[in-house]
């Protein structure tokens, strides 16, 4: 065999796996969907209506009126606190993985504040930044930058000396071996920081959004529950599940892209 056809049979394995392990990932949500749909069809309950009513309301209140008003505000705040987060978490963890001295200096203030319970800062963020998208926002940023910046000073840390001294003797320059070198090895974990940290953005977008807001998808779910709109709350629960497994999505794509090189050199 030649390397040509080496190659594409290894590729269309991997295009194999995926779309099999795609699939085997989508047998149990239908089993859970097809149970809730049974277990729910003659529900009488008020607590827990049938999935068929969830749907419908799903549709008629997230899918038309709401989503310009709600989803798109809640998406926007999520998506500019985590950028905040990863060039806040990157610049600095990268700087204080050189640092080490200043690093060991501030590494009690980065623990205490990593432990403060994002949900305990809400009603700080109000008093300081008042009611609107800035407390959210600034929220978001604060909570999510520390996965991205612990992990980022431990990747710069762990970089094989080796490879520094190859791009001394190539004479780089120190924002050329920083670019090139330091933040490219440390990527991995960078990378699997920024995944914790999404994560909590969105547990973060939501929380906020349910103590001095006036829209947002956490906003009318706790409205829907506090006005006994059962059914409106429920959709709204499903709602975000769906947008919560939508970004991780997106997200797992980027990584792939940009971990290929190391995706690679693992299977080899």
């Amino acid at each position: 065999m030649t390397t040509e056809s080496i190659i594409t049979a290894a590729t269309r394995r991997r295009r194999s796996a995926s779309v099999n392990g795609a699939l085997i990932s989508l047998i149990l949500p239908v089993v859970i969907l097809v149970a809730w749909w049974f277990a729910s069809a003659n529900s009488v309950s008020p607590f827990f209506p049938p999935l068929q009513r969830i749907l419908q309301t799903f549709v008629d209140a997230w899918l038309s009126t709401r989503v310009a008003s709600d989803i798109l505000p809640s998406l926007a705040r999520l998506v500019i606190g985590f950028a905040i987060a990863v060039v806040a978490g990157v610049g600095l963890g990268a700087l204080l993985g050189r640092l080490r001295i200043i690093a060991v200096a501030l590494n009690p203030i980065l623990q205490f504040f990593r432990a403060l319970p994002a949900t305990a800062l809400i009603p700080v963020a109000v008093v300081l930044f008042g009611i609107g998208d800035v407390p959210k926002i600034a929220l978001i940023a604060f909570v999510s930058s520390f996965p991205i910046l612990l992990n980022t000073i431990d990747g710069v840390r762990n970089i094989d000396p080796v490879i520094e001294d190859v791009g001394r003797s190539f004479r780089l320059t120190k924002l050329q071996r920083l670019h090139w070198i330091q933040l490219h090895a440390a990527s991995p974990q960078v990378i699997s920081g920024m995944r914790v940290a999404l994560s909590l953005a969105f547990v973060v977008m939501v929380s906020s959004e349910m103590l001095g807001a006036t829209n947002g998808m956490g906003y009318v779910t706790l409205l829907a529950q506090q006005g006994f709109q059962i059914p409106l709350m429920w959709s709204g629960l499903l709602l975000l599940g769906l947008l919560g497994l939508f970004v991780n999505g997106i997200f797992v794509l980027v990584e792939r892209k940009l971990l290929r090189w190391y995706t690679q050199n693992q299977e080899d």
